[in-house]
Parts: structure tokens; sequence; C-alpha cells
């Protein structure tokens, strides 16, 4: 079991639950070594002053603030630990819920970090089971503020299945003004009926129910076969080039291509859950064997990621170095050889 990284009281109105909260997110990064390069020494970070060039310990350190935008020739306040420590705000024992508001209401950026929140003891799972099960009805958060680790937090309280979770969130003023930080943000586009209409119909042909195990992180997965790929001598696989923008004159080509597309794989996928619900069926009548398609052909229909995703199931070496022609190529051998054998 994981070690709560914060304990204390959630309450709401009158009604108060004592809690404890954990981290929800492991970070699965991989994470490297500086080396300089040619060998394998360590590089390490030192605190050194600017002017003198010479190392500073950690106790000689002190923090300050610039008077002015001129960072070279800025004059400092200086402040001691001591002196914000005094200032901090102490460990919350509560949140608090102040209100509750629509989800739909709230913009994502302003969700950060997540956080699971337990109850502290079996005696307090009904209270507990209460806010879930109504904030989960009722499609609300609880917003409250609380403190930890010397910082002030603004939070929401909001329900998953099975456990309450608590999302801290950005302070309003951290939020930045898109038309002042995205340039070329369009102020009035002519959308005709028909060009939004397919656009819909698109979204609808390709509707997925959330699965979040269908979705993983292959960046993760290439990093992995890039280190064997180098330890093993073997040369580096080069990215493909993304797709080139939709040129406006095309679009309303493009959007009934995707849309032909979507629908083909929709019918696919059908097909295929018509024939694994009907197992029974199959076997009372077996139709004739017809001529199989060629590998080759089948494969030319899936994009490079997918053709990647099946080498990966089938353990095809060197995939990571393959573009699109050697994946079709290697998984086409693959399959006659499975076939033979």
């Amino acid at each position: 079991m994981a070690r709560a990284i914060w304990s204390g009281v959630l309450s709401f109105g009158l009604v108060t639950v004592p809690v404890s909260l954990y981290t929800a997110i492991e970070d699965h990064t991989t994470h490297f070594r500086l080396l300089q390069r040619g060998t394998s020494d360590r590089v390490r970070n030192k605190r050194v002053n600017e002017r003198t060039g010479k190392e500073v310990r950690f106790e000689d350190i002190a923090k300050g603030y610039p008077l002015g935008d001129e960072e070279e020739d800025a004059e400092y306040v200086v402040v001691e630990r001591e002196e914000l420590d005094r200032i901090a705000p102490g460990k919350s024992q509560l949140v608090e819920i102040s209100g509750f508001v629509d989800l739909d209401d709230v913009e994502p950026v302003y969700f950060d970090r997540t956080y699971y929140l337990g109850p502290r003891g079996k005696e307090y799972a009904k209270v507990y089971q209460l806010l879930r099960t109504a904030l989960e009805k009722t499609n609300r958060a609880g917003i409250a503020t609380f403190v930890m680790r010397s910082k002030q937090y603004l939070t929401a309280v909001r329900a998953q299945p099975d456990v309450l979770v608590l999302q801290t969130m950005h302070w309003a003023d951290e939020i930045r003004d898109p038309h002042e930080t995205v340039p070329g943000l369009p102020e009035s586009v002519d959308l005709s009926g028909k060009e939004v209409d397919m656009a819909l119909r698109l979204m609808d042909g390709l509707a997925v129910d959330w699965s979040p195990e269908d979705y993983r992180d292959t960046y993760e997965e290439k990093v992995a076969e890039l280190v064997e790929a180098k330890r093993q001598g073997e040369e580096i696989a080069v990215a493909e080039e993304p797709p080139e923008a939709t040129n406006v004159v095309d679009l309303m080509q493009v959007l009934q291509a995707s849309i032909d597309r979507a629908g083909e794989k929709a019918g696919g996928k059908r097909r295929k859950k018509t024939a694994r619900g009907t197992p029974s069926a199959a076997k009372k009548s077996k139709p004739e064997p017809g001529p199989e398609p060629e590998p080759e052909k089948d494969l030319r229909n899936l994009k490079k990621e997918e053709l990647y995703e099946r080498a990966t199931e089938i353990g095809v070496p060197g995939r990571s170095r393959m573009n699109r022609e050697e994946l079709i190529d290697a998984l086409s051998k693959a399959t006659r050889r499975k076939k033979a054998a």
C-alpha cells in the first residue's frame, strides 16, 4: 500500500470525514544520466558564483528579489529562508469545501495534479461514499483551498469510480490570455453548413468508448528500443515527417474521404464483433473456404503506427529502424512463415 502524503479532514456544510491524500500518478519517463561525451564520467551541476567562478556552499546561499527589469544591473532585496518560513502558512488539517460547481463550467486548463482521497477508517466509509455518489450524480466538483508543504492550493474534489480525487488547480492570475499568447487565432471564419455537417459526421464515424487501456506511451517503448539498438551497435530508426496541412480548397474532398474511411473501419469492427458473438452458428455451417487475400494487400491498408504495433506483437526484430515498406515486407514474411508452419 502507498503511504499517505497528507492527512486531515474533508468537510462540506456540517458534514465531515477524516481523509488521507495519496499520489495518483506514477512517472514512467526514462531518465538519463549526464555524461561527458566520449567518456563514462558523470557530469553534475554546481552552484557557482557568476562573478568569481567559485563554487558556493548551500548554507551560504540566500534568496534575492530583483528590483527592476534589468537582471545584470539589478539591485536585490535579500530574503533569508527563516524569514520565508515565518510567513509561510502552516499545514492545513482541513479541506473545507466552500461551494460546488458544475464540472462542465471549469475549463481543463485550470486543472493541475491529481491525488486520491481515501477515508481514514471503515467507520467513515458511509459519509465518504455519500459525498462521492452525490458528486457523481450531479457532475459537480467541490471547490476548496488547503495548505500542503508550506504552499496553499486551490483544489477541486470530484468523483471517480470507487474513489474521490482531489485535483490541484491553477489560480486565475496564472492562466494566460490565449489571445495575448497564441498568434494567429481566427477571429471570424466563414464555415458553410455543409462543412460543419461533414465534420460532425466524421466525428460520429470516429466515435469510440473511452478506454484508457487502449492507449500507451509508444515513445518510451521507442526510447527503450533505441537504447537496445545502440547497445547492439545497430542503426537508429528515423521518424517519418508529419503529413502536410490540409488545403482549404480540398477541404470537402478530404472530409468525404475521411468519412468513407471511418465508415469502412466501423463496418469492419461490426463484422468482427458479429463473428465473435455467434461461434455456434459458425460451427453448424462451415462456408467453403474462398481465396485468401494476399498478406501484403491487407497490410497496405494500415498506417505505419498500426504496422509497428503488429510487428511489436509478434516480435519482428529491428522493427524500430524500418520504414513503412520494410514493415509490410517483414510482416508478410512472418505471416507466410506462420502459415507454412
